[in-house]
């Protein structure tokens, strides 16, 4: 049996204010068409979309639930942890994402260095005249099909931009456990996202669970696009074995046909909903 909230929510996805291509308002829009209830905008390491999008979701109908997807960093890896319904105004959450937004700042410069030490010339500001907040690698990823580097997105972090390849740069972000923290103080829920996306085996990823339920955690990503029947029940069965709620999104960056806003997200039988208690 499959358990579908009464209302259909979308509770990670990106506009331009991160890596996104559609704005605040295009994304309220696409979700109002595609018959989303509850949406949260969950832009990476911002929360500069919030303000344009509430406005959006008012005259939509939608109710829009504060969000962010916060980078950190874990036993060398680079791990996501999806802030929910918290205080945007809270002193250590604006704090921490203006550390993080420097830190990607500096990165994007660093990126920039080594395609200009290939002779990529002018890659930083290509990639910012495309970026409308934080210029990321999906900005040079589509800075880079545009000068014809590359055919897809894809190709440019194979080729140039993935770890290992000649324009990587480390990420510094904070750890997990700073996170969950500060979206603690500001009033929210922490989520693990998308824990079978990141290239780990099933042990590694179950001690990454472990380790976020010990820093007090709230909830997993459970369901999402793209994903098979079998892997959203191994992800049901980890997140009560480790005593985490159940949370869903799609993880929408632009349009596409495999991912969409709101698109089959519905929880396995005996999932608790991380919103169930708001």
């Amino acid at each position: 049996m499959n358990i579908i909230p009464p209302l259909k929510y979308d509770l990670h996805c990106h506009s331009t204010a991160s890596d996104g291509v559609l704005s605040p308002t295009a994304l309220i829009n696409r979700a109002l068409e595609n018959g989303v209830d509850v949406l949260a905008l969950t832009d990476h390491d911002s929360i500069a979309g919030l303000e344009e999008a509430k406005l959006a979701a008012q005259a939509a109908g939608i109710r829009l639930i504060n969000g962010v997807e916060i980078s950190t960093q874990w036993e060398n890896r680079g791990i996501h942890i999806v802030g929910l319904d918290f205080d945007e105004t809270s002193p250590k959450m604006t704090a921490l994402l203006a550390e993080q937004a420097e830190l990607r700042y500096q990165r994007a410069l660093q990126i920039g260095e080594k395609l200009a030490a290939m002779g990529l010339v002018g890659a930083f500001e290509g990639a910012k005249s495309l970026a409308t907040g934080e210029v990321t690698r999906a900005h040079y990823a589509r800075y880079l099909v545009q000068i014809g580097k590359v055919s897809n997105e894809q190709q440019a972090f194979k080729k140039y931009l993935s770890q290992g390849k000649p324009a990587y740069v480390k990420s510094q972000w904070c750890d997990i456990k700073t996170a969950i923290d500060v979206i603690h103080q500001a009033g929210g829920l922490a989520v693990l996202a998308h824990p079978l996306r990141y290239t780990m085996t099933n042990r590694w990823i179950k001690k990454l669970i472990a380790d976020f339920k010990s820093w007090g955690g709230d909830a997993m990503e459970v369901a999402g696009c793209g994903q098979t029947k079998d892997q959203r029940q191994v992800l049901a069965r980890w997140a009560n074995e480790y005593g985490l709620m159940a949370s869903m999104g799609s993880d929408f960056h632009f349009p596409c046909g495999w991912i969409e806003l709101g698109k089959s997200l519905w929880l396995p039988e005996g999932c608790r909903f991380v919103l169930e208690s708001r």
